[in-house]
């Protein structure tokens, strides 16, 4: 078996976690196969250009795959309480068990050297000062899994374990907007032209859909068509 299919199947392991009911919430190892498909495109984006050959591939899809396992061992701790929140999983405390675990899962797979570049990368893809080209796409790729129908879907999700309504989930968006969260992000978050670009387009297809949510919640389209017939 090759080197990364190991890590693979060793980041699945730690990711994936048993619910109260006995079944597997595979939602933070689906996040990070889905991480790791936004890296491996970023690499090729033309932008990159010379910089792309001097990725360490391999230690790069290691850090994303393991980026979550701090936050499924925190859920695991805290047992059938434990609500999921993948918005949570960039906290530093976080970071720091996910790089414990990266040592203590590959240790007898990956070298030394290796393994704390893989834990520089899940560590310095948090800061924004880093010049390290790995941790820049890394979290380029994170910051674009929170914009768009995907950041819905998670915040929903989120909502939902919490016994939030859809009516709470509309009023947390329309904070965000009257913050300006998103335009805050869109600036400061993304460290690539490209994929602020993406990220863009994601957010205005989101907007599209949270306004269409507002009109079903509030029935508002109904009001138009009732006020509509009135006058037929």
């Amino acid at each position: 078996m090759a080197e990364l299919d190991i890590v693979r199947d060793l980041a699945k392991q730690a990711l994936v976690i048993r619910t109260p009911a006995s079944e597997h919430d595979n939602s933070l190892w689906d996040r990070a196969q889905r991480l790791v498909r936004n890296v491996e495109h970023i690499c090729r984006l033309p932008e990159l250009g010379k910089a792309s050959m001097q990725i360490d591939s391999f230690c790069l899809y290691a850090a994303t795959y393991f980026s979550d396992a701090g936050l499924a061992h925190q859920l695991r701790a805290k047992g059938s309480g434990a609500k999921l929140a993948i918005s949570d999983a960039n906290g530093n405390d976080l970071l720091d068990f996910s790089t414990q675990i990266v040592e203590e899962k590959l240790k007898t797979v990956v070298d030394e050297t290796r393994i704390k570049r893989i834990n520089r990368i899940i560590t310095e893809s948090c800061s924004c000062s880093s010049r390290r080209l790995e941790a820049m796409i890394f979290s380029d790729a994170r910051n674009l899994d929170d914009t768009g129908a995907v950041g819905i879907f998670n915040e929903f999700r989120r909502f939902v374990s919490h016994g939030k309504s859809t009516s709470d989930a509309l009023q947390g968006w329309k904070r965000k907007i009257d913050y300006g969260y998103w335009q805050a992000r869109l600036k400061e978050d993304f460290r690539f032209e490209a994929v602020r670009k993406l990220a863009e387009r994601r957010l205005a297809a989101a907007e599209y859909f949270m306004k269409q949510l507002k009109v079903e919640n509030t029935a508002k389209d109904l009001e138009e068509l009732s006020v509509d017939s009135a006058f037929v």
